[in-house]
C-alpha cells in the first residue's frame, strides 16, 4: 500500500472562544491535486498554516512520507519540500522579480545566475517571466507567477494554493491550470484552496470538506456537482439569487470622458471613461486587478475629487464633493480593502457603523452621537447578514475576513442607497454568504437603485449583472448585455481587446 505524501491524524487548533480544528484527518497522495473546501470559519486557513510551520496544533500529529513532521517555522516546512502561494501576494512593488524571489530564498545564488534559473523555470511551467521587470509594472497575473515560480525554484513535494484563480482572466486560469498538470504529472502534489467550485471539478482529484473546524466528508469532484459540494460546505440547501423582471428608470449616475492621473507611481490612471447607470440596474465591471478598479471607485464615492460635471448623480453635479456629501445624497460606496478602508480594524463594529451610518441613519444630532442608536444598526446589519461575531462591541479585526466583507455590505445594503457601488463584493466568502449577498444587491436594484459592481469573479457579474463593461489600463470598455456573452468573448474584453469605442447603455 502506497504511504502517502502527507497524512493528517486528528489536528486539533482551539483559540479563545472557538475551535478552529477538531480533530481533522485526511491524506494527501504523491501527484494528487487535493481540494480543502469550507465555508468561511471553517477552519481551512488554520489547517494550511499548521501545515507551512505558522501555527502549532494543540493536539495530534502530521507524516511527511510516513514520518514525523512538525515544523517548528515556514523555513523548515520549505525545507521539507512544502511550499505555499498565499492568496495575498507578499512582493515589493519597487523591486524587481528577481530580487523578490531573492528575498524568498534562505541561500539566493548570485543574480545572474538566478535570472537564469527564473527565465528556464517560468518558460518550462508555461509562466514566462522577464527577471528583471519591475513589480509594480506587472499586472496582477504577472505578479502570482513571480509568486509561483518562486516556489517552483524550492522543487516542492507539495505546493498549497490559496484562492490562486481570484485575480486572473479566463485565459490566464487555462495557463496556471496547464502548469499545475504538468507539475501533478511530475508528480508534485497540490493542495488547493477555492471557493470555486466549477474550478475544483475540473482541476481535483479528491476534496475534503470542513465544516465548523471538523472534517465533514470528502468527495470525488468530477463525480460531484457544484451545488452538492456547497450545501456540503454549508450543512443545508443552498439558496440560488433570484432577479426579479425590472424595468430601468431615468439615469442615476453619469460619468463623460473622465480622465485623472494614477493616484502614485504603481496606480492606474483612468483614461476616457464613459459610464451611465439607470435606476434599478446592476453593471457589472470585469477586469484583473490593478486595471483601475480602486481608483474608479474612488472617483464614483467622492474620495478622488474631480470637475464638477464629470460625475452626475440625477443629472446634477457631484464630481467636487466628497464621501460624506455624496452618502447625504445617496451615493454609497463599500471598497475591496476590507481592514483599513471599508473597516478601522481597531474600532468595534458599532464604531464602524458610526463611520459610514452616521448620516444616513441619523446616529448624530447638534454634534452629538447616538452611540446606543449605532449599536442598534450594527445588530441588525450583523442579524440580517448573518455575521458570526459575539457582539456588535467587537474589533473589526476580530473577525474573519468573509465575515466582515458581510459586515461592510450589509451596512451599506441596510442604508438603503440610491447609488451603490461595490468592488469584490463576495471576495473570500462562501457560497452560502456569496448567494445571501448577491441576492441583496438583486433586491436593491429591484427596488429602484443603481448598481454598479466592480468584481473579479465572472460568475458573480453573469449572475446579477443587466449589462457588463470591462476595465483595463485604466480604460472602460462600452458596456454589453450580460445575456449571450460567452466567457471567452468577456476574457477578452478583459484583456484590452474590445476597443476604445464606447456606446452608452
Amino acid at each position: 500500500m502506497n504511504v502517502p505524501l502527507l497524512s493528517l491524524q486528528g489536528l486539533t487548533k482551539a483559540y479563545p472562544g472557538v475551535v478552529a480544528n477538531d480533530t481533522v484527518s485526511f491524506d494527501i497522495g504523491e501527484g494528487e491535486v487535493h481540494a480543502l473546501l469550507g465555508e468561511n470559519g471553517a477552519g481551512k486557513s488554520t489547517l494550511v498554516k499548521m501545515i507551512y510551520g505558522l501555527v502549532k496544533p494543540d493536539s495530534g500529529q502530521m507524516l511527511l512520507k510516513g514520518q514525523p513532521y512538525a515544523p517548528a517555522e515556514p523555513r523548515q516546512a520549505r525545507a521539507d519540500g512544502i511550499a505555499m502561494v498565499f492568496q495575498h501576494f507578499s512582493l515589493f512593488d519597487a523591486l524587481n522579480v528577481s530580487e523578490n524571489i531573492a528575498l524568498g530564498m534562505e541561500n539566493p545564488p548570485p543574480m545572474g545566475d538566478l535570472a537564469s534559473r527564473i527565465r528556464e523555470v517560468s518558460e518550462t511551467y508555461g509562466l514566462p517571466l522577464d527577471p528583471f521587470r519591475t513589480v509594480g509594472e506587472l499586472s496582477a497575473g504577472e505578479r502570482q507567477r513571480v509568486e509561483i515560480i518562486r516556489c517552483l525554484l524550492q522543487d516542492p513535494k507539495l505546493l498549497i494554493m490559496d484562492e490562486p484563480t481570484s485575480v486572473l482572466t479566463p485565459q490566464e486560469v487555462d495557463i496556471l491550470f496547464e502548469t499545475l498538470r504538468k507539475l501533478q504529472a511530475e508528480g508534485t502534489s497540490i493542495l488547493y484552496i477555492s471557493h470555486k467550485l466549477e474550478e475544483i471539478r475540473a482541476l481535483c482529484d479528491h476534496a475534503t470538506v470542513l465544516r465548523l473546524g471538523k472534517n465533514v466528508g470528502e468527495c470525488i469532484p468530477q463525480d460531484t456537482s457544484a451545488r452538492d459540494m456547497a450545501e456540503l460546505m454549508v450543512g443545508s440547501t443552498l439558496h440560488t439569487p433570484e432577479r426579479a423582471d425590472r424595468d430601468f428608470g431615468d439615469i442615476a449616475l453619469d460619468i463623460s470622458g473622465l480622465s485623472v492621473p494614477a493616484p502614485s507611481a504603481f496606480g492606474t490612471a483612468l483614461r476616457n471613461v464613459h459610464l451611465t447607470v439607470r435606476k434599478g440596474e446592476v453593471l457589472g465591471i470585469g477586469g484583473v486587478a490593478g486595471n483601475g478598479q480602486d481608483e474608479l471607485l474612488g472617483v464614483l464615492s467622492g474620495e478622488t475629487p474631480t470637475a464638477a460635471d464629470a460625475v452626475k448623480l440625477n443629472g446634477a453635479p457631484i464630481g467636487r464633493l466628497g464621501p460624506v456629501a455624496r452618502r447625504r445624497l445617496g451615493v454609497l460606496a463599500a471598497p475591496e480593502e476590507r481592514l483599513g478602508h471599508a473597516a478601522a480594524p481597531d474600532m468595534s463594529l458599532t464604531e464602524n457603523a458610526m463611520l459610514t451610518a452616521s448620516v444616513r441613519q441619523n446616529l448624530e444630532k447638534n454634534g452629538f452621537l447616538k452611540w446606543g442608536e449605532a449599536e442598534n444598526f450594527a445588530e441588525q446589519v450583523i442579524e440580517a447578514f448573518d455575521v458570526r461575531t459575539p457582539g456588535p462591541a467587537n474589533a473589526a479585526r476580530s473577525l474573519s475576513g468573509g465575515n466582515l466583507q458581510k459586515f461592510v455590505i450589509g451596512r451599506e445594503v441596510l442604508q438603503k442607497p440610491d447609488v451603490l457601488v461595490v468592488n469584490q463584493p463576495t471576495w473570500g466568502v462562501d457560497a452560502s454568504a456569496a448567494a445571501d449577498i448577491r441576492q441583496s444587491l438583486l433586491d436593491l436594484a429591484a427596488g429602484g437603485c443603481a448598481v454598479v459592481c466592480i468584481s473579479q469573479d465572472l460568475d458573480e457579474l453573469m449572475e446579477i449583472a443587466d449589462n457588463f463593461a470591462a476595465l483595463n489600463e485604466g480604460r472602460l470598455s462600452a458596456p454589453r448585455p450580460t445575456k449571450g456573452l460567452t466567457v471567452d468573448e468577456i476574457g477578452l474584453m478583459m484583456g484590452g481587446a474590445h476597443g476604445m469605442e464606447v456606446a452608452h447603455v
